[in-house]
């Protein structure tokens, strides 16, 4: 995700981090959900892999956001992220696996 999405979360008052503020761009994936599950975050990805790793999981958190866009330039990621925070905070929250395109945001509660 870009780090200008990052800023677009942080201005509508959400704690976001970018795995590259931290130095950690690196970190295995299985890593990445295990921190985010840790800081009760919200995996944002481009990366299927994510998805696969939570069901496989059978756990109920990190919700991981997939974003499968046409165009993935961050004016457009956000614009549907916003959509998904106003829309479904209580999925994100309670945990659940989304994949956003174009048209719509398809939203598996947790675990499957």
């Amino acid at each position: 995700i870009s780090p200008a999405t990052v800023a677009f979360i942080r201005s509508a008052g959400h704690d976001a981090l970018h795995l590259r503020e931290q130095g950690l761009q690196r970190l295995p994936d299985v890593a990445i959900m295990d921190k985010a599950r840790a800081e009760s975050r919200i995996v944002l990805t481009h990366d299927l892999d994510f998805g696969d790793l939570l069901a496989a999981s059978g756990d109920a958190l990190p919700s991981v956001v997939i974003f499968r866009l046409g165009d993935m330039r961050p004016a457009n990621v956000n614009r549907h992220l916003a959509a998904l925070l106003a829309d479904h905070p209580d999925a994100l929250n309670a945990g659940a696996v989304v994949s956003v395109s174009e048209r719509r945001a398809r939203i598996r509660r947790l675990p499957i």
